[in-house]
């Protein structure tokens, strides 16, 4: 059996991983996140997810596939980063307030001799969000580290009115399209 390297920090792309009975080991994957001028949602996504895969293969401790991804937030075309700080965050849940905002989740494997990347976009839309709830949301902490301010597997998910497209994406990593993928590199699912 290949050896799958996750080459991510998220907590939430390992369970999503384990969820789906794939076993990996994760590695270090650090590179530069800073869209390039005039760069459009999809590319910068899809640039950094198959970055992060070749920045892991080099760390990789041995021959394997190595998995990333990546995911942005976009509301009427802007990618909406990690919050700065609480103003940042503050003005971001304001602007994605009762609107429908874009998630692209890009997933890259790379394995020595070939590598894949695709994306997934799904369609978020936020209920009405008081000025009192946002302020509230922000002191859980939970915003502070999470593309777009929040999370809808967390907390955030009191904020999504609908969604359309996948759900496991938006967390992080398309599951049922990773698998697909996984099996492509000759990683099947469901082995733990």
């Amino acid at each position: 059996m290949k050896a799958l390297y996750l080459a991510s920090g998220s907590p939430r792309r390992r369970e999503l991983l384990e969820q789906i009975g794939v076993p990996f080991s994760v590695i270090s994957a650090a590179i530069d996140e800073t869209p390039l001028p005039q760069e459009q949602p999809r590319a910068y996504v899809e640039r950094l997810a198959l970055a992060k895969a070749r920045a892991g293969a080099e760390q990789a401790p041995g021959p394997g596939v190595v998995l990333s991804a990546d995911t942005a937030v976009v509301l009427a075309g802007r990618i909406l980063g990690k919050p700065l700080d609480e103003a940042d965050a503050l003005a971001t849940l304001a602007a994605m307030s009762g609107q429908e905002h874009e998630v692209l989740t890009s997933v890259a494997l790379v394995d020595g001799e070939r590598s894949q990347v695709f994306s997934v976009s799904s369609r978020v839309r936020f209920r009405p969000i008081a000025a009192a709830e946002a302020k509230a949301y922000w002191a859980s902490g939970e915003p502070r580290d999470k593309a777009g301010g929040y999370a809808i597997q967390g907390l955030g998910a009191v904020f999504v009115q609908s969604l359309q497209g996948s759900y496991s994406a938006v967390v992080g990593l398309p599951l049922c399209e990773t698998a697909q993928l996984l099996g492509d590199f000759g990683i099947p699912c469901w082995q733990a």
